[in-house]
């Protein structure tokens, strides 16, 4: 048996010490048949193929005695092949990148260029904070009193506030020349450079402009921008960009059409900056229409609001055709736009559009003198959304365009700003003369206040007799009402009054007479007491 699987071994497994041997008795009969020439060269590569090939059988037979595996949790724990929770998770890919960032830090970060440079940038600190305060104090005594009045005061101005920085600046540039010329690698520290000046500038722009806006726009933009630019990643951030777009059909040529998200961006800037000369273009006609007397304050307004609308939608418009975006597309979300204003901007639509036709109809305009509901004042703005209404306490009452169309609106001056004003009065019926009254309050309502117009001239009425008193109704005319209607009404009134208490007429107030058929004693007796000199109760 032992002699059997001897010779079933295969070439292989042939002991290291009889491998040699045998391998040179080979090379020696093959040597002796090839120079006999007795084996055809076709015989020859037969049996060479034939033995390769049982080597190969050879091979696969013992590899599968030694890795067969013994069961099925051992075919479970195969390493060969992945597990579901590792393809989910992608363990291989994760470990690539991590040897790849691992691989990038050891060429890049791991050497003695990269040492020199971060020493280079922490020593610059020391420097720029020496020199930093002498640039300061320079650019505050010589350079910032020279300087003109306006944007280069500014300027000087804020160059005096980022000394120290620009400091910085210029050792660090000095850094680069140096280590340039001493033939090592200056990468990092020209990114720092890249960086500081970038903030600079960005510093520089808002410290001059003193916007807000600007300045935001500036540190959320303009600074991520030059961050990406100064290590590098500007370029791969803009293919990513390009790569996320969404296909929005096919053009006259059958080319597809897309939109990506850097499209979008590059949208937004342009539109951004269209939509700043938009509105300074704006304001200049504004500026110089309000410059012509011959337009109406009424007409004036309606062409201010469509200036308001013209111009931001050629803005959007010239920004899509900058970026290349077709407007054919845009009929595509036609359907979608026209739902979401009909739904969720409906109360807004309807007030835009109240506002065009309040101001195209004249019912009211700027300076007019109106009463809504209980808001009494002039219209100081017309907006696209509501109108600004001034009351006399000086507040500002914003009302919504719609609520005039829908409930109305009382407007004192909507063609003359000439009002009539009520002021309404009782005399004792004990008066003898009302002719004499009526006269009276004419003559007092005339010189009461200098408001009041001598035309048309004050006229008083008797109204009716009233339950206690004799009515009149003495009105009056002004031509100011925007200056107030109580004010002047007072004013007529307290001199009334006084007029009535010279000629002894007597304003009376409502009385009323009670009559007791029945009461218990006690009440009787009661009010007898209270009025021990009057009449008995009851009598």
């Amino acid at each position: 048996m032992q002699d059997a699987e001897q010779e079933e071994t295969p070439a292989d497994e042939v002991p290291a010490d009889e491998a040699p041997a045998e391998e040179a008795q080979a090379g020696e009969a093959q040597a002796g048949e090839a120079q006999a020439g007795e084996a055809p060269a076709a015989e020859a590569d037969a049996a060479g193929a034939t033995d390769a090939g049982a080597g190969q059988a050879s091979e696969q037979e013992v590899a599968s005695e030694s890795d067969a595996p013994a069961g099925g949790l051992e075919a479970a724990l195969d390493p060969g092949e992945e597990s579901a929770i590792e393809e989910l998770i992608g363990a291989e890919e994760v470990l690539d990148r991590a040897r790849g960032v691992l691989e990038w830090a050891e060429a890049n970060l791991w050497s003695i260029d990269v040492a020199i440079q971060g020493v280079v940038l922490i020593a610059a600190l020391v420097p720029a904070a020496i020199f930093g305060p002498q640039l300061k104090k320079l650019i505050q005594q010589q350079i910032a009193p020279r300087a003109p009045y306006g944007p280069l005061k500014r300027a000087a101005s804020a160059l005096a506030v980022i000394a120290t920085p620009i400091a910085l600046f210029i050792v660090l540039q000095a850094s680069v020349v140096a280590l340039g010329t001493a033939g090592r690698g200056s990468a990092l520290v020209e990114a720092g450079v890249s960086l500081l000046s970038a903030w600079i500038v960005i510093r520089l722009v808002t410290l001059v402009i003193r916007s807000k806006f600007w300045s935001q726009v500036a540190f959320y933009i303009a600074w991520p921008i030059a961050a990406l630019d100064a290590f590098g990643l500007l370029d791969n951030v803009i293919d990513q960009l390009e790569a996320l777009s969404v296909p929005l059909g096919e053009n006259d040529a059958g080319e597809p059409v897309s939109f990506s998200a850097l499209d979008f961006i590059r949208t937004l800037i342009t539109f951004g900056v269209l939509f700043w000369l938009a509105s300074g273009v704006n304001r200049f006609l504004q500026g110089r229409l309000s410059e012509v007397e011959e337009l109406t304050p009424s007409l004036r307004t309606l062409v201010f609001k469509i200036l308001d609308v013209l111009m931001p939608a050629i803005a959007f418009l010239l920004a899509l055709q900058i970026v290349g975006f077709n407007l054919a597309t845009l009929t595509i979300f036609g359907g979608a736009i026209g739902l979401g204003i009909g739904l969720g901007l409906q109360r807004t639509i309807s007030n835009f559009f109240a506002g065009f036709t309040l101001i195209a109809d004249k019912s009211i305009k700027p300076g007019d003198v109106i009463a809504v509901d209980d808001t009494f004042g002039w219209v100081t703005q017309m907006n696209a959304r509501y109108v600004s209404v001034r009351t006399r306490d000086g507040t500002a009452h914003l009302i919504p365009n719609d609520k005039f169309i829908e409930d109305g609106v009382v407007n004192w001056s909507h063609a003359d700003k000439t009002v009539r004003l009520h002021a309404p009065f009782g005399v004792s019926y004990d008066t003898a003369d009302l002719r004499a009254v009526k006269a009276a309050a004419e003559e007092v309502a005339a010189g009461a206040s200098p408001r009041v117009l001598e035309t048309p001239k004050p006229v008083c009425n008797l109204m009716g007799f009233g339950d206690s008193s004799v009515d009149f109704d003495l009105r009056f005319w002004i031509d100011d009402p925007r200056n107030g209607l109580s004010n002047v009404k007072s004013d007529v009134m307290l001199a009334l009054w006084d007029r009535l208490a010279e000629m002894g007429v007597e304003i009376p107030f409502p009385q009323r007479d009670l009559h007791i058929k029945s009461a218990p004693d006690a009440f009787l007796e009661q009010a007898a007491e209270a009025r021990p000199n009057g009449p008995a109760v009851g009598e």
